[in-house]
């Protein structure tokens, strides 16, 4: 029994270390407006799934992450990234009831208002936009959340059978 939760930690964390991989993979030129949120997709499924394990916390710290490698101001995808934890914590009743559909629907709402928050921050910071462009990785990343959910559950179904 032991060796369970460390299995969960590990995959949970390795799945987060991927997903911040893919978060800062470069794009050609013209493609980086259709870049899905990577590490908000993973961060939302492992809220989702255990959310006695991941939350504020752990958004914060991969923000934080996310910042120094990004080198963007500091804090600013750190909360972005506890503000998407938080968000989660507070629907993540609902959600489990959900179907994959349903999900991604409120998938898609929740790193909106990330994506909102975010811009805000940018607008403090300087950098104005005034197009929502800034909007398109959020319905990029809730056609990609059935894949993703999908998969993983099936990952931890097939850890489970072996353990």
């Amino acid at each position: 029994m032991a060796r369970t939760p460390v299995i969960s930690w590990l995959v949970i964390w390795l799945s987060l270390s991927l997903a911040l991989c893919l978060q800062v993979m470069p794009l050609a030129e013209g493609w980086q407006v259709f870049h899905p949120d990577w590490l908000g997709l993973t961060l939302i499924y492992w809220c989702m799934r255990t959310p006695d394990r991941v939350g504020v916390y752990h958004g914060f710290v991969l923000g934080l992450l996310l910042d120094l490698i990004e080198g963007t101001a500091l804090g600013q995808n750190a909360l972005a990234l506890a503000l998407l934890a938080f968000l989660c914590a507070l629907v993540y009743p609902r959600f489990r009831a959900y179907s994959l559909l349903q999900q991604a629907v409120l998938v898609l709402v929740l790193l909106g208002i990330v994506q909102l928050a975010e811009q805000w921050l940018r607008t403090l910071i300087g950098e104005f936009s005034i197009h929502l462009a800034f909007l398109i990785p959020s319905l990029i990343s809730a056609a990609l959340w059935p894949w993703l959910a999908t998969m993983f559950k099936a990952l931890e179904q097939r850890l489970a059978r072996n353990h």
